[in-house]
């Protein structure tokens, strides 16, 4: 187990070596190609994933993750094309200045080096991730789930095929094959010599044994429990439409909305907002001023609930006396990933945004755009609630370091 590992380290330390745009793009090109040519031998191999999937007992949430079809490849395809058309974040000039003894000084960005990513479900991360990492000038070593090992293994592959169709070593993209539990402990425990920063995408617990055990750096998040906060301004047409697309468009991403919280002057309205929503399928877990309020099926809050990551047709409901109320409680129980307020009033608004403790905060929209696509990221490695950086939707830009270089003509320091 550890011998395979730890070549897989050294396969990438080996391939990682700076590549031109042009030669870049080109493989990406072929990748996209690929899929596009073999959809049928793609579903196929994931078919025997959700057998798999099925056969395990998983969830049906994550086999939803897991399931691909012609529209998903599309998608995966379409996310491959924009990254193409996104400039290269390689070898930017980021800022330069010059010293009053002559010395130029430039900050410039370069790959961070070689990325374990550790994922479940969800085949598409293997494309998305693998664009991003090799767009960015990163190797990348992919740990997919059981659940989705045909279609990783195969998508993983034609992007190695990809790589070699254009003379670069083909480890600049390698997978996991083995699927003992155990390698995910030696990569995080062991592999720091080889591996520069790890990526967790999945639920609580990956992430939380990811960030538990790692010695490498880590990007990523725990839980998404994202608010929306209606303001006593909102308009009420416009909130509904909203929380209903950040709620139930995609119940198991984790930009889905967790906790609803409505000033106490918009009570008169609350009819109208779990109507849509019960009506839309979904559970009422509320406190007991809105339970006073709404005559429907309604379970009541504890406290708990406020802490819960719901990944389902379930949604908490709070009545606060004020935004001020609204940004405590979220900088309480949220998990700094994505909040929203629905309001007409820009001071307000700007007094949420600039007082939540979240990586993504947002006024008049849906959460569910927390996603590095609908930044025009091109796709994303995942979110990020880090303080320190990066931030928010890991894309391209997150995906690279910087060194800085000094360029003199013969100072030397009194």
């Amino acid at each position: 187990m550890s011998k395979y590992l730890v070549k897989l380290g050294e396969n990438s330390r080996k391939a990682f070596k700076n590549i031109d745009t042009r030669t870049k793009n080109k493989v990406l090109n072929n990748f996209a190609s690929y899929i596009y040519k073999n959809k049928n031998k793609i579903l196929l191999e994931n078919l025997k994933d959700i057998r798999y999937a099925k056969n395990k007992g998983l969830k049906e949430n994550l086999i939803n993750r897991l399931s691909l079809n012609n529209e998903k490849l599309d998608s995966i395809i379409k996310s491959i094309k924009t990254v193409i058309k996104l400039k290269d974040p390689v070898n930017e000039k980021l800022s330069s200045w010059k010293r009053p003894n002559g010395l130029k000084i430039s900050r410039v960005s370069i790959p961070i080096g070689v990325i374990a990513v550790i994922y479940e479900s969800r085949p598409n991360v293997t494309a998305d991730v693998s664009t991003l990492c090799f767009k960015s000038g990163n190797c990348v070593i992919l740990r997919g789930g059981s659940e989705a090992y045909y279609t990783n293994k195969l998508l993983a592959n034609y992007f190695r095929s990809s790589l070699e169709k254009n003379k670069i070593n083909k480890n600049f993209v390698q997978f996991v094959e083995d699927k003992n539990r155990k390698l995910v402990d030696f990569i995080l425990s062991k592999m720091n010599k080889y591996i520069d920063v790890v990526i967790p995408r999945g639920g609580k617990s990956l992430v939380k044994k990811v960030q538990d055990l790692s010695k490498i750096p880590v990007i990523g998040h725990l839980e998404g429990i994202c608010h929306t906060y209606i303001d006593k301004d909102a308009k009420i047409n416009m909130a509904k439409k909203i929380i209903i697309n950040a709620k139930m468009r995609n119940t198991s991403i984790c930009g889905a909305t967790e906790t609803l919280l409505i000033h106490k002057n918009k009570s008169k309205n609350i009819r109208d907002i779990l109507n849509e929503l019960t009506n839309s399928g979904c559970q009422i877990i509320a406190d007991k001023k809105v339970k006073k309020i709404y005559s429907g099926q309604v379970q009541l809050a504890n406290n708990k609930t406020w802490s819960t990551e719901h990944l389902g047709a379930k949604i908490s409901v709070k009545i606060v006396k004020d935004v001020d109320e609204a940004i405590k409680h979220i900088n309480k129980y949220g998990t700094m990933h994505t909040d929203a307020i629905i309001t007409s009033n820009n001071k307000t608004a700007i007094k949420f945004i600039k007082n939540i403790k979240s990586s993504i905060a947002i006024q008049n929209s849906s959460t569910q755009f927390a996603d590095g696509g609908e930044f025009g990221f091109g796709g994303e490695v995942g979110i990020s609630t880090n303080k320190l950086p990066p931030r928010g939707p890991v894309g391209l830009n997150q995906l690279v370091s910087y060194k800085y270089e000094v360029y003199g003509s013969g100072q030397i320091r009194k």
